[in-house]
């Protein structure tokens, strides 16, 4: 690609694609070979076209092109928890004691926390995401720091989109059972106090907001009473924002909901008023027929995270399923301490592969991964104005070069991005037209560096959970 960047430009020529992928569905998932023209920040012009005086232009020559991914559900908090022993071979409930609950102490200072972020941000960047939804849940009574406005702050300074889904817990669950006052419940009165303050300071209701908050209990059925779940909802839609939370990820949701409530966990949040199409969930890898059927019949979407529910056993979501039914399906990468390959690549790699293992090789497209991971995770942020390749869009692309290693010898040059996972070379990244990685580098950040303080945070980090 061409070098002559300017920074904080946003009116450019992308010339020469060889393949250019536009995240909609079917027959219009590609385009032949062509240009694309960027104006203000939005898609102004695609197909052959000439370079106009004092425009600047990228050559795109021997790259794909493709919509800037929709990470839907992500724990950036969780970037400097990668890897730990102790849960390494555990299931989701032992893995959520030895790991983020057990390890949230250390999280007591901004400049930590910061860097976590920091770190999770720059790793999904640099596979080409541009739009971030992080279920912060990393609240508690009296925190000496705003997470909600360190976020922001982060995703600022890399120029990406992003989507803070507010968490909260107001009981005490038995994994949480530890004096440390980090993860120590929050009033529900005080949540909302807090979450009304973040969404006059933050929330855009733009189509391509930059930023966005979200009303998020970390579980519906666990986190919170179920009486408090009701009123969340309605508190959530008296100020606009949309709603997600996590949901069946394992089989104990479905046999604690039934033992409990008498019946299914889409059954349970449904009789509280958390279905629609302003709430999507996190996993859904169990869910019985009737309870898909009620997904995609009241448009409640889904985070698909297959690379975190295979790397805690958790098992495979019925994704063919529902998007046959016309449901709303997404892709989550989720926390790196459950998911060390913290990208989008890896992400739709694994997608890919998880369901032609279960369904056959008929199961899902490459193109359809990237609908899922683009245009579909635009749909349930409701972000209508992002996600896809079309004039009038938001300029959020991604270029990836065919001379990496694993893309050399492939026929197929716009699968390469499904195909070929994280081995393959991200160039740049757009964001509203804005250059936020070039040749493969984040202006302004030094690797080296961030990894030399991640490296010392981890230290810091051990030796405070094991005083």
């Amino acid at each position: 690609m061409s070098k002559q960047f300017q920074l904080g430009m946003n009116d450019c020529l992308i010339l020469n694609a060889t393949a250019v992928l536009t995240g909609l569905p079917g027959d219009r998932a590609r385009l032949p070979q062509c240009d694309v023209r960027v104006r203000h920040g939005k898609i102004a012009a695609m197909g052959a076209l000439v370079p106009e005086p004092g425009e600047v232009v990228y050559d795109a020559t021997d790259c794909v092109l493709a919509p800037g991914w929709v990470n839907s559900h992500h724990h950036l908090f969780q970037s400097l928890l990668k890897g730990v022993p102790a849960g390494l071979n555990a299931r989701l409930a032992d893995w959520l004691a030895a790991v983020p609950v057990r390890h949230r102490r250390a999280f007591d200072h901004e400049a930590l926390f910061r860097l976590a972020v920091r770190v999770g941000l720059s790793e999904l960047l640099a596979s080409g995401c541009t739009t971030v939804a992080d279920h912060q849940y990393h609240h508690y009574p009296d925190m000496p720091f705003d997470p909600t406005a360190v976020v922001f702050d982060e995703a600022d300074k890399l120029g990406l989109r992003m989507v803070v889904c507010r968490g909260l817990a107001t009981q005490v669950r038995q994994i949480d059972a530890t004096p440390s006052p980090q993860i120590a419940p929050e009033p529900l009165d005080l949540f909302f106090r807090r979450v009304a303050d973040d969404a006059t300071r933050f929330n855009d209701t733009a189509p391509d907001a930059m930023r966005r908050v979200v009303v998020a209990p970390t579980t519906p059925n666990w986190s919170v009473r179920p009486d408090e779940l009701r009123e969340i909802a309605r508190f959530a839609r008296s100020l606009g924002l949309r709603m997600h939370s996590h949901l069946s990820e394992t089989a104990d949701y479905g046999r604690h909901t039934s033992e409990v409530y008498g019946c299914t966990p889409l059954a349970f949040v449904e009789r509280h008023e958390w279905v629609g199409p302003d709430v999507w969930f996190a996993h859904l890898v169990w869910m019985e027929e009737a309870e898909q059927r009620l997904l995609a019949q009241s448009g409640t979407g889904m985070a698909h995270c297959p690379q975190c529910n295979a790397r805690l056993g958790s098992g495979t979501a019925p994704v063919v399923e529902l998007l046959r039914l016309g449901g709303k399906v997404s892709l989550g990468v989720d926390g790196a301490a459950s998911n060390e390959a913290a990208d989008m690549l890896s992400e739709v790699h694994m997608a890919y592969m998880m369901h032609r293992l279960r369904h056959g090789p008929e199961a899902l497209s490459t193109d359809d991964v990237v609908h899922m991971a683009t245009a579909g995770g635009a749909d349930v942020l409701g972000l209508p104005g992002i996600g896809t390749l079309e004039i009038g869009q938001a300029a959020d692309l991604a270029s990836y070069r065919l001379d990496s290693a694993a893309a050399i010898g492939l026929h197929d040059p716009g699968s390469a991005p499904v195909l070929c996972g994280r081995a393959l070379q991200t160039d740049t990244v757009w964001v509203a037209g804005k250059p936020v990685l070039m040749g493969g580098e984040i202006p302004g950040l030094d690797r080296a560096q961030l990894a030399a303080h991640a490296r010392e945070a981890v230290q810091h980090i051990t030796q405070t959970v094991a005083g």
